[in-house]
């Protein structure tokens, strides 16, 4: 619905209240907007600073009458948001990215196929409806395996690795614990990688396009750990990442902002994933760019020319995780952190603390990338409580 630019004092609706809800709000009121925050759960970080709030589930038909009348555009913060939400939402307001684009994106298995229908280069794979598929579907692919869910999962939930065949049926077990309720999976040929990068990727309305510096990414568990900016790879590798995320944005069409994930092998780059969204790969443009992935974000949502985007220091991001929130903000841990020169700390004010939950992070900024990746291990150190227990990423970096 509608082309034209909104201008401030416009009411931006935004799908989810994490902290990637909270930090579009931020940037959406920093330029004059006003934001309302759909989630169901009332703890929602973006609750608290959203000029108006919705707490009913995502399928209350009253929430969503009421939500349509004050915005007058709608994104979302997460990609497990209903697309059957944004459809209906698109009847009557503009949403960004569109509940088509949302729908390739939020099931793994239509994702890739769309991929590789566009010829962009991904892991082998197939797809499953059934456990007792899967032992086929890896003879399919070969060993090493991963599977996943083909909807949902996120931080490493909902994937299990397949080293040996002895795997299969312990992993097959498990699927048919879950029942039918996850309906679908994806196997994939499990990647030797050297490196794992992102790139996020803004797409305006009519095409124009800007690409943030690539990312080089560090996770433990699934979960991303340490991002590194500039990535340390060659010029002709960080211009193939690049153009090969442009071309899968492209590919889709339509506006908004985007995190492609790749794997730098041996033998050339395989897309990942693709969230439709800003990602945590980026925050360092919080801090590190002229403009962040949130204010691109907000801009495409109103139409507005897209900024400039400019790498203004070497940055190096580390997610605080669980527990290690209180380390890095009380007592000893909280006065050496903020003492260091170039370090910037982000809570995200969750009240529920739980082992491997995304509390806030830290962006360390200076001259050298070297320098930010020290203080960046440094912070590791303290939060692993000693420096032998702490995991050692100077020979990936």
């Amino acid at each position: 619905m509608g082309q034209g630019i909104l201008e401030p004092g416009c009411m931006l609706g935004v799908l989810g209240g994490g902290q990637l809800g909270a930090m579009f709000t931020g940037a959406a009121r920093r330029m004059g907007y006003r934001v309302a925050v759909w989630d169901p759960d009332p703890d929602a970080p973006a609750h608290g600073v959203a000029d108006q709030s919705f707490v009913a589930s995502f399928s209350d038909a009253q929430t969503l009458e009421a939500f349509s009348r004050v915005v007058h555009a709608v994104t979302f913060e997460w990609e497990n948001v209903p697309a059957d939400l944004c459809e209906r939402l698109e009847h009557c307001r503009r949403v960004r990215p569109s509940s088509s684009i949302l729908r390739t994106i939020q099931d793994r298995i239509r994702q890739k196929q769309f991929l590789l229908d566009h010829s962009l280069p991904i892991p082998l794979f197939t797809a499953i409806d059934s456990p007792l598929q899967l032992a086929e579907a890896v003879r399919s692919v070969g060993l090493p395996a991963v599977c996943k869910t083909a909807r949902s999962g996120y931080d490493g939930k909902g994937q299990w690795i397949i080293r040996q065949q002895a795997d299969i049926e312990n992993v097959t077990q498990m699927l048919q614990q879950l029942g039918s309720s996850h309906g679908r999976w994806i196997v994939e040929r499990f990647v030797s990688f050297e490196r794992e990068v992102s790139v996020i990727v803004v797409r305006g309305e009519n095409g124009e396009t800007r690409t943030f510096p690539v990312a080089h990414n560090l996770h433990e568990g699934g979960i991303l750990r340490l991002t590194q900016v500039p990535a340390p790879i060659p010029t002709e590798i960080e211009r193939a990442v690049s153009l090969i995320a442009e071309q899968a944005v492209a590919a889709m069409g339509g506006a908004g902002v985007f995190c492609v994930e790749c794997f730098q092998t041996a033998n050339g780059l395989l897309i990942n994933e693709i969230a439709p969204r800003p990602h945590n790969s980026g925050h360092y443009t919080l801090d590190a760019c002229t403009v962040s992935q949130f204010e691109q974000q907000v801009r495409i949502l109103c139409g507005l020319p897209l900024g400039e985007v400019r790498l203004l220091s070497a940055a190096a991001m580390v997610n605080l995780l669980g527990a290690e929130i209180h380390t890095a903000t009380t007592g000893r841990g909280y006065r050496r952190l903020t003492a260091i020169p170039g370090a910037v700390l982000h809570v995200y004010g969750k009240r529920r603390v739980r082992p491997g939950r995304k509390m806030g992070h830290v962006t360390f900024l200076a001259e050298r990338s070297e320098e930010a990746v020290e203080r960046a291990q440094w912070l590791m150190r303290v939060l692993s409580s000693t420096e032998d227990r702490a995991p050692s990423y100077s020979h990936l970096l």
